[in-house]
């Protein structure tokens, strides 16, 4: 092959090949003209049996015919100019080739006749005449009877660009799509370069699309041949009963595949799907709302979906629908909601149940010893006390007293009159999917259980963690899946003291804990205390101290009245709220038990800190007794070698450890906010992250006394680092004095 790159010699050769080339015709046309003139009857017939080729009107070829330079050596292979026409190999492509092929010493020496003759071509003049079955559309041979050149304009444009079709032909026949679907594979390559805003709005999710789609080829995926596969069923399943999980079924549109007929409808089936998809998967895992659009007290760990794994994931599952599922909650009480929600709505696990109407009936008690109970008869009751959960004497047709008192709790749930009696009233609410508010009540928590981490403990201490439900004002201590300890707590007052929705890990407890007054407090509540009665501050055992800024600090040393109590358990956040126990015992017997600044106040402090010791810290042996010895005058901090998640929840549904469906008071106005956003929302616009005011549990509210003014940030540790502790505590301001000496323990 001729090395072009180091001088003009594969240039000169191919001047040298084309003049050779003209030569040779030019010397056989010469020899047609001079030779003997065919008058003869017989070479007439002959001539004129044989095929003329119309003559080409084609100026004589140039070198800028020619672009070999551009042409890489590969290129002029024979295999690759005969792809480049699909068909025989052209007399230009053949002289170009034997060009690159002739030293230039065999050019000049060569014959001029021997010039005409072709060795990949093998075109011998001499027996031209007497081919008579030579086809007219083979313009590629030299006729020496009519002296004319007959290579074509279109066979030097097939030479003069080689590497391009052959490049597309080469991507044919490499391709891994069925033939069937490639139509479907090219729309969908022009619809995601010209058309993927219509069908993803967000920018991360149209180039994870676009890149998974060229990956394997802009093959469909929910299709082949035109036929749903059974991805894309699955998939389709599981839109279909989004219901089933709290979530609304018309967010994911459906495609109708059985109507898409034509590439185009399929393409554009494809993507939609594939949109729905992403959009349940996202709001499965994360919500359909950001929590911030419900309050500024709220804050959890945030979990978005990577499309890139739900596709991988939803796409080489064997079951897709179950693959699409698993983006839903995992834990327990989530599931036990979902299977009251299918309660609820006359669902269950079996068909629906529909009472039919009929006769008002009603069970009539015995009176003393006369008057024998009156117990109705009627063929609904078998299917009253399925649709009731009432498994005794399931085909017993009598309206008795279970009965009755099943239908009281019903109708006292459903806000009717809870008479027992089954009336058309009753049998309606019974009937209807829709029939109350504990419907709206599931869905909403089952919504908050979606902001929740996925995985709520530890897995180096048996997945415990803490787990507290500010309605049901109860904490919770749990490991491997079951309750360790629970106890009542007291939470925050409704309105600014709310006790903040969160997950933060709790790293140590503070035993005799001095109490380091918010600011808050101390400018709402206590200066203007003061004004009234400069002694109040010294009936509560608290500390009025001044910094060297003006600013004012209140605390209380540790003590049998602190109103920390005995124990702090510290798990610092950003809301500056922990648990600690308080001196008020009595505000446990109460049912509502929201009454504080927004800390949680335990009741069994001693129990609640040997229990988390026990799991963080089992070498310590930490009894309730040992942690009550250390009660005293001095702080004493005991640090967990690991640290415990706490979770602090809002639910007003939940499914207790009976199985049976509880209902709390939204104490908040969580539950109203939210159904007002599921309601009046936007679609995907619930959720964006909203600005919101975050509470500030430091900075008071409104003006300050005109004799004090705010700590600054240089007066000495914050309130943060007072209430939590630092590492390396900072030295106190001048006028300040250290109140209690601090003990750490380590383990």
């Amino acid at each position: 092959m001729l090395d072009r790159s180091k001088s003009r010699a594969g240039f000169d050769r191919v001047l040298m090949a084309v003049a050779a080339t003209f030569l040779t015709v030019s010397a056989t046309a010469a020899l047609a003209q001079t030779g003997p003139a065919r008058s003869s009857p017989a070479e007439l017939a002959i001539d004129a049996a044989i095929p003329r080729p119309e003559p080409a009107n084609v100026p004589p070829p140039t070198i800028n015919d020619f672009k070999l330079d551009t042409l890489k050596p590969d290129t002029l292979k024979p295999d690759t100019l005969k792809a480049d026409t699909g068909g025989p190999v052209s007399e230009a492509a053949k002289i170009m080739q034997r060009a690159a092929e002739t030293k230039p010493s065999d050019v000049v020496a060569a014959p001029a006749a021997d010039a005409s003759k072709s060795d990949a071509g093998k075109v011998d003049t001499s027996k031209a005449d007497n081919k008579a079955d030579t086809p007219k559309a083979d313009t590629t041979k030299v006729d020496a009877g009519k002296n004319t050149a007959t290579t074509t304009a279109e066979p030097a444009a097939a030479a003069a660009t080689p590497v391009v079709e052959p490049a597309k032909e080469a991507t044919k026949a490499a391709s891994n799509v069925p033939p069937a679907d490639q139509p479907v594979a090219d729309k969908l390559r022009d619809m995601l370069g010209t058309k993927t805003l219509r069908y993803f709005d967000r920018k991360a999710e149209r180039a994870v699309v676009e890149k998974f789609y060229t990956a394997r080829e802009f093959a469909p995926l929910w299709t082949q041949g035109g036929a749903l596969t059974e991805s894309g069923k699955g998939v389709i399943a599981r839109l279909k009963d989004a219901a089933s999980d709290g979530l609304n079924a018309a967010d994911y549109p459906l495609p109708d595949f059985a109507a898409a007929t034509s590439p185009d409808a399929l393409a554009e089936a494809e993507l939609k799907l594939t949109a729905s998809m992403l959009d349940y998967a996202r709001h499965a895992q994360s919500g359909r709302m950001h929590y911030s659009q419900v309050s500024g007290d709220i804050e959890y760990p945030e979990h978005p979906i990577d499309p890139a794994e739900v596709l991988a994931n939803v796409t080489t599952a064997k079951d897709a629908s179950a693959a699409l599922d698993s983006y839903n909650p995992p834990h327990k009480l989530y599931r036990e909601l979902k299977a009251k929600l299918a309660e609820l709505r006359g669902e269950g696990n079996g068909p629906v149940i529909q009472i039919a109407e009929g006769p008002t009936l009603k069970f009539t008690p015995a009176h003393g010893k006369k008057q024998a109970p009156v117990e109705m008869e009627d063929d609904r009751v078998p299917q009253l006390r399925a649709k009731l959960g009432i498994t005794e004497n399931a085909d017993d047709t009598r309206y008795d007293a279970q009965v009755a008192e099943a239908v009281r709790k019903f109708q006292s749930s459903v806000e009717l009159k809870p008479t027992g009696v089954l009336d058309d009233r009753t049998v309606k609410a019974i009937n209807n999917p829709k029939r109350d508010r504990q419907i709206d009540t599931v869905i909403v928590n089952m919504e908050r259980w979606r902001w929740l981490p996925r995985e709520l403990g530890a897995p180096s201490i048996g997945n415990a963690y803490v787990i507290l439900n500010i309605p049901d004002y109860t904490l919770k201590v749990m490991q491997n899946g079951a309750q360790v300890w629970t106890t009542r707590v007291v939470t925050g007052k409704p309105g600014i003291h709310a006790t903040p929705l969160l997950t933060e890990t709790m790293k140590f407890i503070t035993v005799n804990p001095t109490w380091n007054v918010p600011p808050s407090i101390i400018y709402n509540e206590y200066l203007p205390a003061l004004q009234q009665d400069p002694t109040v501050l010294q009936r509560m055992g608290l500390r009025l101290e001044y910094g060297h800024d003006g600013s004012v600090h209140i605390s209380q040393p540790p003590g049998e009245a602190n109103a920390l109590g005995r124990i702090r358990f510290n798990f610092p956040n950003k809301f500056l709220v922990y648990q600690h126990d308080t001196p008020e015992k009595s505000l446990f017997a109460g049912e509502d038990r929201a009454l504080s600044h927004g800390c949680q106040r335990v009741q069994n402090p001693d129990q609640y800190a040997a229990t988390l010791l026990g799991i963080t810290d089992p070498q310590g042996h930490y009894t309730p007794e040992k942690i009550r010895s250390m009660y005293g005058k001095g702080e004493i901090d005991i640090k967990f070698p690991t640290p415990i998640p706490v979770n602090i929840t809002y639910q007003t549904a939940f499914v207790d450890d009976g199985g049976k469906l509880q209902f709390r008071k939204d104490v908040y106005g969580r539950d109203a906010t939210m159904l007002t956003l599921l309601r009046n929302g936007k679609g995907k616009d619930l959720e964006n992250v909203i600005a919101h005011s975050q509470p500030n549990y430091v900075r008071p509210v409104g003006n300050l006394p005109g004799s004090v003014s705010f700590a600054s940030d240089n007066s000495g540790p914050s309130f943060f680092e007072r209430l939590f502790g630092v590492a390396t505590p900072a030295a106190p301001p001048p006028g300040r004095r250290r109140l209690q000496s601090r003990q750490v323990i380590t383990r």
